[in-house]
Formats: C-alpha cells, structure tokens, sequence
C-alpha cells in the first residue's frame, strides 16, 4: 500500500515545523521524530564511512541523512549513511527510491534504540535494501543482517568492537571496529 496523499501533506508539514536538526520518518501510519545525534555518534559515523569510502563500487556515492521511500511497503526511513547511484542527485523530490540503496548503516541512538533494532530492522528488509549495518555503542557490537525477504534479514553476522566484520559484495572488504568508541 502506498503512503497516502494526506500522510506525505502531515510529514511535509512537520518537517517544516520541526526544528533544524529533527530526522522526520514515517512507517505503518506513525511519523517518527528524532533530534540530532551527540558527537561520538558522528564521530563513529566518520570512522565507517572513510572505510566504506575506500570500497565503494564505482557509480554509487555515499549520503548522510537522505530519505528512502518505498511506496510499495508506504515506508519513509532516514538511515545515518547510505550509498546509492550517483545519477540519483539528478531526480527531483526529497526521497530517494529505497531499493537503490545498496547498504543503511545506522549508529544506535540511546535514546530510541528501538527503532533501529526493530522497526527500521524490519523496514529496511520490506523496503529491498540488500545490506543493513547497526553500530550499537551501548555494548559495543556491530550487527551486519543480509538477504532481505519481505519484511525480515534471513542473515544476521555480529562482531564486538575491536574484531572485523566482512561486508559482502559490492563493497566486498572486512570493515575495521577497532577505531570505534562505545556510548
């Protein structure tokens, strides 16, 4: 089911009203705020992305914060860090296809933890997104899911801070932990 017409009026609305900063999502009729994430978060951030950087496949660049929509699952998620094909920044509009993105990472926030482990978990599987990468800092772990079918990962590889986890193809490296500081 596509997201309604008087659904994306109420998200516009709110993210012109929200202050500067505010993340706006929207999943299964409920409009998602979050506030801006502390500096360890971006800091973390940082540190993935220099290595996804370094790896990305050819034609896909990485974005910080862009909206994927997937009418078809009437979702609208905001991942941290995404890569998706440079020819995307011709299109018009505030959202991006979600099935073009190759990876969302997301950095747990302490606050709403629930919303990576859960709902954007389940989201970002419904949605067509091949890889999903949580850094949860309050216990130090990275979790890579893989192998989307409707709205679960059948894959699930979790590594502590300090180890390598393997990102498969196309980035196709074992990404770093050991720069990574907890919460």
């Amino acid at each position: 089911m596509p997201i309604a017409p008087r659904h994306l009026a109420l998200i516009e609305e709110v993210r012109r009203i929200a202050p500067k900063g505010v993340k706006v999502e929207y999943t299964d009729g409920t409009i998602i705020t979050q506030a801006t994430p502390p500096v360890i978060h971006q800091r973390n951030l940082f540190r993935l992305r220099s290595q996804f950087d370094a790896h990305r496949p050819v034609g896909y660049m990485p974005t910080e914060n862009t909206d994927l929509a997937s009418p078809q699952a009437a979702k609208l998620r905001n991942p941290d860090l995404c890569y998706l094909p440079e020819d995307i920044v011709e299109s018009e509009g505030n959202s991006v296809a979600a099935d073009l993105a190759l990876i969302a990472v997301e950095v747990v926030s302490p606050s709403n933890p629930e919303n990576d482990w859960v709902g954007k978990l389940r989201d970002y599987a419904a949605m067509g997104i091949p890889l999903y990468l949580i850094v949860d800092g309050r216990d130090s772990a990275v979790t890579l899911f893989s192998d989307p079918n409707h709205d679960r990962y059948h894959t699930r590889t979790d590594r502590k801070f300090g180890e390598q986890i393997r990102i498969p193809d196309p980035f196709g490296f074992d990404l770093d932990l050991s720069a990574l500081n907890p919460l």
